[in-house]
Order: C-alpha cells, then sequence, then structure tokens
C-alpha cells in the first residue's frame, strides 16, 4: 500500500474486480504429409495458399499434402502449421531448409553437366563430347562446352580412369561454367560415348512421392527431436491434427494397413494427451459402405472423443497430374470446420455445410447404408440432388454418450482453453472470499457471453450454467494446500440430428352432433 505523509493529492489505480476472459482461437489445422520442398519436421505457419507455395512448393504427384491444404483454404480455413516429413538420413536432425536450387543440367553416359550458376537459362549451355586432338591414349576424349556455335571451354584428352585427367577431376577444377557429378558407380560408371551432344535443361522438381523407407516413426516423429506431429506438442494454437500423405504412403506400397492403425492411433494419443485438438482421420480408399463399417468397428476400433472420422474419398481437381482424381477428405473437412466456427460458431455442428471443390464422391451411399454408419461414428460425406455434397454427420469416435457430438467436444475445448489462458492472474493471489467472488464474476461473466452467442442452452443464465467458488468448495484443508477450487457446470447445445414431424390425420369441417 501506498503511504501518505505530507498533505495533497493522490490517485492510485486500483483493480475493478473482474477481468475479461478472452476466447481463444477454436480454428488452427495442423498438416503432416511430404511436400516438394521446405524445412523438414519443423511446424511452420501458413495463413494461404501463396504462403503454402512459397515454402514448400506446389502440387506434386503422388502426395496429398498441397492438394489437402489448398481444399483447406478454398473451404474458408485460416491459419494452418504444416510439418515435412521424409527427411534422408543424411539430414540429421531432419531440420534441413530448402535445398539449394540447381542449374540447368543434363545426363551422358554415367555422368551429370550441371551448370555453376543457377541462374543460367535454360538450353544455353551444350555440353559436346568429341575425339582427341593429336596423339592421344586410346579410351580418352575431348569435352567442350558452347553456347550456340561459339566454344567457351575445351578440356582434351580425358578420361575415367584416376588421376588429375579424369573426367570429374579436370572439369571441376578448371571449368567456371559447369560441373560434373557421377550419376552412377561402380560398372555402371560408363564414359560419355564420342559423338554424343547434350544440352542443359531445368531439372525435374525432387519427387516427395513416398520412398520405401517411410515408416510409422516418420509420421508420429519424437517431442524431445521435435520431429513429426509429436513436434506440434510445442504448438498450443492448433485445434485440429491431418495426415492426408499418410494414405499416399499406403496406396504405393511404401507402408502398410497396421501401419495406417499405429500412426492414427499415435493421432487419437497426442490428441487425448494435448487435451485441446482433434484428429481428423482418414479411410482406406476404395471400402464401400459395409467394408468401411467392418474397418472402423473390427479392425481399427478406435474409441476416442478426441477424433473422428469421414468418409468415402473426395474426387477433385489435382493439378499435378492434370486430372481428376479421389483425395482424402481431412482437408476439406479441417476447411469446413474452419468456416463452421467463422460464420456460426464452434458450438455449432460442423455439418449441413458444402463441400466446395468436390467434383463427386467415390461412393454415393443411400439412406440403409448411412444408418449403418452413422450409429458406430463415422460422418459421411453425401451428395443431394439441387444441393451439392455436403457434410452429413458430426459424431466423434467415442461410445461415451456424453461425447457423441464434435460440437461438444469442441465447446468444451474452447471453453477449458480460454478459461485457462483467461485466470492467470488467480496463481499466488491471497485465498479468501474476495478472490472467490474475483473469480465468480469473471468466470460468470465469460460464460453469459457464450450463452447469448447460443453455445449453450437454457432460457437464462442461471439454467445454462453454474458456477461455485466458496467455503463450500475451499475447505481450510484445501487452502492450506495452496488450492482454490472452483466448479463450473455447463449445459451444451446438442444438434437437432434427428428432426420429426409427427403428421396426423383429422376430420375437418362441422359435426351434425353437437355435443
Amino acid at each position: 500500500m501506498p503511504t501518505y505523509l505530507s498533505p495533497g493529492v493522490y490517485i492510485d489505480e486500483v483493480d475493478s474486480g473482474s477481468r475479461p476472459i478472452e476466447g481463444v482461437g477454436t480454428a488452427v489445422a495442423a498438416f503432416v504429409g511430404l511436400a516438394e520442398q521446405g524445412p523438414f519436421n519443423s511446424p511452420t505457419l501458413v495463413s494461404n495458399w501463396t504462403q503454402f507455395t512459397n515454402a514448400f512448393g506446389g502440387f506434386v504427384v503422388g502426395s496429398y499434402l498441397a492438394q489437402s491444404v489448398y481444399a483447406y483454404f478454398q473451404n474458408g480455413g485460416g491459419n494452418a502449421y504444416v510439418v515435412r516429413i521424409g527427411a534422408e538420413p543424411g539430414n540429421g536432425n531432419g531440420r534441413a531448409h530448402r535445398p539449394e536450387l540447381a542449374g540447368p543440367q543434363a545426363v551422358s553416359g554415367g555422368y551429370r553437366f550441371v551448370a555453376l550458376d543457377a541462374g543460367t537459362p535454360e538450353g544455353q549451355l551444350t555440353v559436346d563430347i568429341r575425339g582427341p586432338e593429336g596423339d592421344a591414349p586410346e579410351g580418352t576424349f575431348k569435352l567442350v562446352v558452347r553456347q550456340g556455335e561459339q566454344v567457351l571451354e575445351e578440356f582434351d584428352r580425358l578420361g575415367t580412369g584416376r588421376g588429375r585427367q579424369n573426367l570429374a577431376t579436370a572439369v571441376n577444377a578448371g571449368s567456371k561454367l559447369i560441373k560434373i557429378e557421377e550419376a552412377a558407380s561402380g560398372a555402371a560408371l560408363v564414359a560419355p560415348p564420342i559423338g554424343a551432344s547434350v544440352t542443359l535443361t531445368a531439372p525435374p522438381p525432387p519427387a516427395a512421392v513416398p520412398s520405401a523407407r517411410l515408416s510409422s516413426e516418420d509420421y508420429v516423429g519424437d517431442v524431445s527431436e521435435r520431429t513429426g506431429f509429436s513436434g506440434l506438442e510445442a504448438i498450443d494454437e492448433v485445434t485440429m491434427v491431418c495426415v492426408p500423405d499418410l494414405m499416399s504412403a499406403y496406396q504405393q506400397g511404401a507402408i502398410d494397413l497396421e501401419t495406417v492403425q499405429s500412426v492414427q492411433l499415435a493421432m487419437i494419443a497426442h490428441c487425448e494427451l494435448m487435451g485441446d485438438r482433434i484428429a481428423i482421420l482418414d479411410p482406406p480408399p476404395g471400402l464401400n459402405a459395409q467394408q468401411v463399417k467392418e474397418w472402423r468397428v473390427d479392425k481399427a476400433g478406435y474409441d476416442s472423443k478426441f477424433a473422428a472420422l469421414y468418409w468415402p474419398w473426395v474426387k477433385a481437381t489435382d493439378p499435378a497430374s492434370q486430372s481428376n482424381i479421389y483425395m482424402p477428405p481431412s482437408g476439406f473437412v479441417a476447411g469446413i470446420w474452419g468456416r463452421n466456427d467463422d460464420t456460426r460458431g464452434v458450438h455449432k455442428a460442423p455439418a449441413n455445410e458444402v463441400v466446395r471443390g468436390a467434383i463427386s464422391l467415390e461412393v454415393q451411399i443411400t439412406k440403409n447404408e448411412h444408418d449403418l454408419l452413422n450409429p458406430v461414428g463415422i460422418n459421411a460425406l453425401r451428395s443431394f440432388p439441387g444441393r451439392g455434397i455436403r457434410i452429413w454427420g458430426a459424431r466423434t469416435l467415442s461410445s461415451d454418450p456424453a461425447w457423441r457430438y464434435l460440437n461438444v467436444r469442441r465447446l468444451f475445448n474452447y471453453l477449458e482453453e480460454s478459461i485457462l489462458a483467461g485466470t492467470n492472474w488467480v496463481v499466488f493471489e491471497p485465498n479468501d472470499d474476495a478472490l472467490w467472488a474475483k473469480i465468480r464474476r469473471t468466470l460468470s461473466a465469460f460464460l453469459v457471453m457464450e450463452w447469448r452467442k447460443g453455445a449453450l442452452f437454457g432460457r437464462t443464465p442461471d439454467e445454462a450454467f453454474y458456477v461455485k467458488c466458496d467455503r463450500e468448495t475451499n475447505p481450510a484443508e484445501g487452502i492450506d494446500a495452496g488450492q482454490v477450487v472452483c466448479q463450473i457446470g455447463v449445459a451444451p447445445v446438442k444438434p437437432a440430428e434427428f428432426v420429426i414431424f409427427q403428421l396426423s390425420q383429422f376430420s375437418g369441417g362441422t359435426s351434425l352432433v353437437s355435443e
């Protein structure tokens, strides 16, 4: 407290007693997969498609990451974190950044000719292999670098043996225009044939397709090394986790179905341990309604309130292959969750929403087939005449009826994170009735705002929630232990999943009999 020793006017700033709680973000996705370029195992924030292409390149054949991120932004998604996996063993801790741009190049025999200046125009340099001049040893040749008809460099009496006249050794030491790399080894390393002429052109983009060495560890990663989606533990803003390239690796034989299930189980465990995010799972491709139900119930058997499964796959345009392909639905779904949160709120079930960019579905299901899938937590995408392709399910994979609906789980995630972030001021305050009153006022003001938004059920705030923090919840033993216990109860709104109109027939007109 300030001291007042001399006469005068003093002004003190005092707390008003109520400190507002700000709602946290609810629609930040995380994508894990294979990309054309960019840092490995480093969660990178992208806010639009242009930022993604600058950091990770464009569409790549054999990878669903770029297509899923594009679908995410197309369907209304906002910020997203992207984790590129698939680093080669030589990259050490996996944090290698975008590879250095390679100049125009060409291959002849067992050697690759690469322009030293990456900015050299494509087709400007040509490498000729000619016969040696004068009395040269057998098996030697002459290398000429030219631009059009103008000879820029010459290297005579080169060979593939060891020594200073070795093709790669001599050219790499003396050329200012090109360098030579061995494109093969052993018996496959043959000399370029005399008379060969190759023009240096731009190299193809590095492949992002799954390699044979890809395993579940690449996807799951390690928390301490910040690899895979385990590295997302350091990113508190993430609320959705998608791994679309898990299915591309399965399709191309890099991993089997058991590995798919182990990675998805690790995704679920990650989300449950964090407690503030939900895993959006993709089913294996090519399954009909009966097969996906058997896979969900008998083989996978997932049971979690922090996971959701969507089926079937969505056909969309793939610029990489210049065709329409079927893609995992997770990227589309994550974008729709973000759009739903922006337009209605996290309390609204993210269903009955149009899937933007979807041409058709892999399977067109009937109502009877949907009757088999909805009770086991498979959220179906359905096509309706005149209404487009829509998400027609909003359930988690939990067997607990209290956490059946996605919007309830996501609303609680939002409330928990918001209260956690907005009540740090309570720590080390005097644990007395004044503090309990401040806590009640702060929490009640926040929950009243959520009730007014329609997130809580009830005609009055008293019906929608309660906040209890008094001597009953904080006995002397708890105070001595340094604890403040506050009990909060909320009544979340549930979606109108089954709309029933009871229609009956009655006789109209006037009766001749008066009663």
